[in-house]
């Protein structure tokens, strides 16, 4: 719990003791009679503890409910940006004449072109800067593809329904709803219960299913909508589900990731690579998953736009020519250890975590350091973002490492990129299931000699011991690494059995010495065949962008004072609209200057907007800060013009011929502003901002 707010509750909680003792005092006063003068005295004493107790329950609520880095409250904050962003159309809820429907939303124009601005950059600072193959999916996939990723039989969350009504509710989100509602209107909970409740939401991710419905019934929580009592949480898969061809017989799903699309093209894309290793594919495309109960706006919908990597590297060579150029970087991470033992995220240089082997490796942690400059270089603040590590009982059993880019907004801290090494899970799973290799291979100059490690499930056994749980046993033995490997031989050799703790299932078995086979085989080899391991970065697009649109806003008071206007400070990189170009007041030959500009504007590629109403030029700022616009030209004379940056509102004068190459300079990063203002005199107008 946060010092400040366990003070004060345990202040509030004295207090309050104060108030009754002081209440019953006044109470006895009464009953007995007593002097007028001590009675009024006791009444005052009264009031003064009452005031006190105000005042340090205000305090406790606004330490509660938080504030953003200008002091406003976060509701208050997060209402004015939203509606911000639904009225100048950045997005709205999908078939809103229709009322709607939750987790749809669509892009309006300036949604767009940011959107557009952002996957470009990602292009730009991944494809093409790391020389990746781009490919392109079907978003339908066909079920056996699936089965094999194991999205089938694992990709769900829990659902409980009104026993009633058969409404459906996400389990962890009533619980989660519920202890934050606790959390932040009960002021008199005691100390102890507030650890509780946050202990309860630190975990809420690792609840099964029986401690997320004991919990439930614990905590007495109904249906919001009916308080009638709810079903026993129980699994939903959050695929769309749907059929290929007209004969139904070929079932399929909307993908509800990219990443399988790239792992089934391996195949070729190491033969275009020229079979070699490492290599990198990326894809960018919609998702679907049918949330249960989908919110929190463009956080958690139900389509929405994945930008995936997929980087194949020798299991036995992790790592990477370009770590150098991220060596030095420091920013906050959150190690399991500091999690685990209730401490806060720290600042760490990445080399440190690297050589410490908090990082696992060296690719693993490049691609977090250039994870790191995308998202800061889009705008998103440097303060706000960290690298939480994943728990070990949060990690697939396949995993060697995992870390999530988390941005904090005013919903909290928000996973936006999963940055994750799979090893080889998904190429072995497909080689599987498909029959064909999914490999690469390394040739030897000479023959050599080799100790291959040999683990055979024996699947019959196994069946019969494990029935449906047969394939999860299976795929726990066959990922043993070595050393494990050879602890289970030699634990079976001596007794016959051995414990074994399949993390998928989130328990230990009994594996019996007619289980499974280990050996070690000496073979001649004129190359090392192996299934390559993967390093996956993969971005939500739709959440980098709305944490980048609570990022950029803030407001500021108009000329006058009377009124807060509201400006979006994205970079230039990502602006909607790079530049505007304004004539003074409606004038022929200023609105001739103003097409010239607009058509030297075009020819180096900068997006911009004329406005040539009637409106005072105060007004068109005011308009086009609401649009994050970083640039405005106000037409005034018809060989010179004014440039306005939008959040210092400085102005310069520049020759009409300049214009274009000064906004394409800045926008794209070859000049600063600052730069600019050195070489062009600084513009002063009374009237600039009115």
């Amino acid at each position: 719990m946060d010092p400040t707010e366990e003070t004060l509750r345990k202040t509030l909680a004295e207090k309050q003791t104060a108030v009754t003792s002081q209440a019953n005092i006044v109470r006895d006063l009464k009953a007995s009679r007593a002097d007028p003068s001590d009675l009024e005295a006791a009444l005052l004493a009264l009031q003064a503890l009452k005031l006190e107790k105000t005042t340090i329950e205000n305090q406790l609520q606004a330490a509660i409910s938080g504030s953003t880095s200008n002091g406003v409250n976060k509701e208050v904050f997060r209402q004015t940006l939203v509606n911000t962003l639904e009225r100048r159309l950045f997005y709205i809820p999908s078939f809103k004449i229709y009322r709607g429907v939750a987790g749809l939303y669509d892009y309006g124009p300036p949604g767009c072109a940011v959107k557009s601005n952002v996957l470009a950059f990602w292009r730009q600072h991944f494809v093409l800067e790391e020389n990746m193959l781009e490919v392109d999916c079907p978003c339908v996939t066909p079920e056996v593809v699936l089965k094999a990723s194991g999205h089938v039989e694992k990709f769900t969350d829990l659902m409980v329904k009104d026993e009633k009504t058969g409404t459906c509710y996400r389990a962890d989100h009533l619980l989660k709803d519920f202890c934050k509602e606790k959390l932040e209107k009960d002021l008199s909970l005691p100390v102890e219960k507030v650890t509780e409740l946050k202990h309860v939401l630190a975990v809420l991710d690792e609840f099964s299913a029986e401690e997320l419905g004991s919990k439930i019934k614990e905590y007495g929580i109904t249906a919001p909508d009916t308080k009638n009592s709810l079903s026993d949480p129980y699994p939903f898969n959050l695929m769309f589900q749907t059929s290929i061809g007209p004969s139904g017989l070929s079932p399929g799903y909307m993908r509800p990731e990219t990443a399988q699309g790239i792992f089934v093209n391996f195949k070729d894309l190491y033969y275009y690579n020229g079979n070699k290793l490492p290599f990198a594919a990326a894809q960018i495309g919609q998702a679907f998953r049918n949330e249960i109960s989908p919110r929190q706006g463009l956080l958690r919908v139900r389509e929405f736009t994945l930008a995936e990597i997929e980087h194949f590297v020798d299991p036995d060579d992790k790592s990477h020519p370009r770590y150098g150029d991220v060596v030095d970087l420091e920013f906050l991470m959150f190690p399991r250890e500091e999690q685990m033992s209730g401490q806060e995220a720290k600042r760490l240089r990445l080399g440190e975590a690297v050589s410490k082997g908090i990082v696992n490796n060296e690719t693993l942690g490049y691609f977090i350091g250039r994870v790191y400059l995308f998202l800061t270089r889009l705008g998103i603040d440097k303060e706000r973002l960290r690298f939480r590590q994943h728990l070990a009982n949060e990690m697939a059993h396949y995993a060697a490492d995992c870390w999530d880019a988390e941005i904090e907004c005013s919903y909290g801290w928000i996973e936006c990129v999963g940055i994750a090494d799979r090893s080889a899970y998904d190429l072995r799973a497909h080689s599987d299931k498909s029959g064909v290799p999914l490999v690469a291979h390394e040739k030897f100059l000479e023959p050599r000699e080799v100790e291959k490690l040999v683990i055979a499930p024996v699947k019959k056994e196994l069946g019969l011991a494990f029935k449906g749980n047969q394939k999860m046993v299976v795929e726990a033995l066959e990922a043993m690494d070595e050393k494990e490997a050879m602890e289970m031989k030699a634990t079976l050799e001596s007794k016959g059995e051995v414990e074994f703790q399949v993390c998928t299932l989130g328990k230990a078995v009994t594996i019996k010495s007619c289980m499974v086979s280990i050996s070690k085989e000496k073979k001649k080899e004129h190359q090392r065949v192996f299934t390559p391991s993967v390093i996956e970065p993969s971005f939500g697009i739709g959440r980098i962008i709305y944490c980048l649109f609570e990022h950029s806003f803030y407001t500021r008071p108009s000329k006058g004072g009377d009124e807060q206007l509201n400006v979006f400070s994205f970079p230039p990189l990502v602006a909607p609209i790079k530049c505007t170009v304004f004539p003074l007041v409606q004038n022929q030959q200023y609105e001739e200057v103003a097409k010239q500009i607009s058509k030297s504007l075009t020819a180096v590629g900068i997006s911009h907007k004329i406005d040539i109403t009637g409106t005072s030029i105060g007004k068109r700022y005011a308009r086009t800060d609401e649009l994050g616009v970083p640039f405005a030209i106000t037409v005034d004379t018809t060989t010179t013009v004014t440039i306005r940056e939008r959040d210092s509102k400085d102005q310069i004068r520049v020759p009409i011929e300049k214009v274009a190459s000064i906004v394409k300079e800045v926008t794209d990063g070859q000049s600063t502003w600052g730069d600019v203002q050195w070489i062009y005199p600084t513009h002063s107008s009374i009237s600039a901002d009115e």
